[in-house]
């Protein structure tokens, strides 16, 4: 999985989705890695709650649905098109000149939140090409992180609360009034998508059926 090849950067910068997820969340993952096609020229960076000591199997169970490679993240990691990447348990990941960055994560001070600090990194790296899924999962972690991507121009979905196993995550970042689609994972690749082909169009059109 790991030495699986990327597509090539292209030299125009390509849409980064930040998804975060928590508690319920690999169910809302595979839904929406099921119907992502394997190559979009999309790259994909998958944040979740680790508790330190736990070995996910993240990178197994995602690569049953999906021939994109999987990609547990290291340090310097250049983000690539058609490639997921995975946080490492006991690490926080920012982004920075289109690198993963890793960081030990600190719980000394405050609550972790890193879905928060990963959205806020993409929303400055990559602007209006950056993209914040919330699914699944209790707390407010990404809430502030959509909110960066939307400052930024960036597009923000969010799992339908009704579809959501736990619905903390979606029910805050929902509140916001920042979602620009509210989905069941499975049909977010297909809006997603018209969202990149056409992204002017595709959210005044929304605005304007939802009005």
């Amino acid at each position: 999985m790991d030495n699986e090849s990327c597509s090539p950067a292209t030299k125009n910068q390509h849409y980064i989705v930040g998804i975060g997820a928590s508690a319920g969340g690999l169910e809302a993952i595979e839904a929406f890695f099921k119907h992502m096609p394997n190559i979009a020229g999309l790259s994909f960076v998958v944040i979740q709650h680790l508790s330190p000591h736990y070995k996910s199997l993240m990178a197994e169970l995602l690569s049953k649905h999906t021939r994109m490679p999987v990609k547990r993240i290291e340090d310097g990691m250049v983000i690539e098109p058609d490639c997921i990447y995975l946080i490492t348990p006991s690490k926080n990941v920012t982004v920075f000149h289109n690198k993963l960055l890793l960081v030990e994560q600190d719980h000394s001070k405050n609550i972790n939140l890193p879905i928060d600090l990963f959205l806020r990194s993409l929303a400055e790296d990559a602007r209006e090409k950056a993209v914040g899924i919330i699914l699944s999962g209790t707390g407010s972690d990404g809430t502030r992180g959509i909110r960066a991507i939307k400052e930024y121009g960036g597009m923000v979905m969010v799992q339908d609360e009704s579809t959501a196993k736990f619905d903390g995550m979606p029910k805050n970042a929902f509140a916001t009034g920042l979602a620009d689609f509210c989905l069941p994972p499975e049909k977010m690749p297909a809006q997603l998508l018209a969202f990149v082909k056409h992204p002017y169009a595709t959210l005044q059109e929304k605005k304007f059926s939802s009005g």
